[in-house]
């Protein structure tokens, strides 16, 4: 399997997933860090994670898959939401509580 296979059947077959670096207990970046803390707030105690670290494939793949550049990712639904600062400006204004719920 490819590693975009990999990711599309990652995306798909998760409510919330999120690719990181490292994991959520013990995040390896200050934005994967703070995507996971936005997440808790929202109330999302199992989000499934990928740390990017540990398969470069993926971690180039995933850049490709959502033609972003950064991580991290993360993705509602099967749907690419953004990096960890538009998830900290939809945590702002309510937007991501909504479509967490």
């Amino acid at each position: 399997m490819s590693a975009q296979d990999t990711i599309r059947e990652q995306v798909t077959s998760h409510k919330v997933v999120l690719y990181m670096k490292g994991t959520p207990q013990f995040p390896q970046c200050g934005f994967s860090a703070n995507a996971t803390q936005i997440l808790k707030s929202c109330g999302v105690t199992d989000p499934f994670t990928v740390n990017v670290l540990a398969d470069p494939e993926i971690r180039q793949g995933i850049k490709e898959y959502a033609n972003w550049p950064t991580i991290p990712q993360l993705y509602v639904n099967g749907e690419f939401v953004g990096g960890s600062d538009i998830m900290q400006e939809m945590f702002k204004n309510g937007e991501l509580q909504k479509l967490l719920a």
